[in-house]
C-alpha cells in the first residue's frame, strides 16, 4: 500500500488508485521489496533512497534502455524535473515517490477525475505517462482495462476498512504476524 496517507493524498480514490498503478507496473507484486518504492526496472532492488538510482538497464525484448525505478517506475529525467519544478529536495524517499506520482496525475489532468470516481477516464489521461495502462503505446505490455479496475477496487476497498480488518486479511490469506 502506498505510505502516502489519504488525507495528505487528496483521498481514498487517490491512494487505490496509486496502488493499482505500482501494481500495473509490476513493483509492488516484487516480494523481496519495499513495497515496490525500491524497484528498478526490470526487478533489481535498491537500498539508498537519497537519490533517484540512475542505472542504465538495458530491456533487450523492448529493444530499449530504461532508468525506470520506485514503485510508480519514475524515470531519471522525470524525477528530475519534477524535483525542479515542485521543489523537492531529491530525495527518493517512499513518501516523495507517492507525492511525484500524484503531481504527475494532477499534470495529465488525471487528478480530479480519480478524486470524483471517474476511474476508467482517469487511466485514459494517465496512460501516456505509465507504458502498462492500456492505450499507452510504448510498445510494452499494457494491462488490460478490467483487470486494472479489479485491482482499483480490490485496493479501495482495502483503504477504508480497519486496521483489526486488515490484520486478520492477511492472516487469512497466509501472512504471518512477527
Amino acid at each position: 500500500m502506498a505510505v502516502i496517507k489519504p488525507d495528505k493524498a487528496g483521498g481514498i480514490n487517490v491512494v487505490a488508485f496509486l496502488d493499482m498503478l505500482a501494481w500495473s507496473e509490476g513493483t509492488s507484486t516484487i516480494l523481496a521489496s519495499d513495497d515496490g518504492y525500491n524497484v528498478i526496472v526490470g526487478g533489481e532492488l535498491f537500498d539508498d533512497y537519497s537519490d533517484h538510482p540512475r542505472k542504465l538497464v538495458p530491456l533487450p525484448n523492448l529493444g530499449i534502455k530504461s532508468t525506470a525505478a520506485g514503485r510508480y517506475q519514475f524515470l531519471s529525467r522525470t524525477w528530475d524535473a519534477i524535483v525542479r519544478n515542485y521543489g523537492f529536495r531529491g530525495r527518493f524517499i517512499p513518501e516523495a515517490q507517492d507525492l511525484a506520482a500524484i503531481k504527475l496525475l494532477q499534470e495529465c489532468g488525471a487528478l480530479p477525475l480519480i478524486r470524483e470516481g471517474s476511474i476508467v477516464e482517469a487511466i485514459r489521461q494517465a496512460a501516456p505517462i505509465w507504458a502498462s495502462l492500456p492505450g499507452a503505446g510504448y510498445g510494452q505490455r499494457e494491462h488490460k482495462l478490467a483487470r486494472l479496475l479489479g485491482i482499483y477496487g480490490e485496493e479501495r476497498v482495502a483503504e477504508v476498512r480497519p486496521d483489526n480488518q486488515l490484520v486478520a486479511i492477511y492472516c487469512n490469506c497466509g501472512g504471518a504476524l512477527a
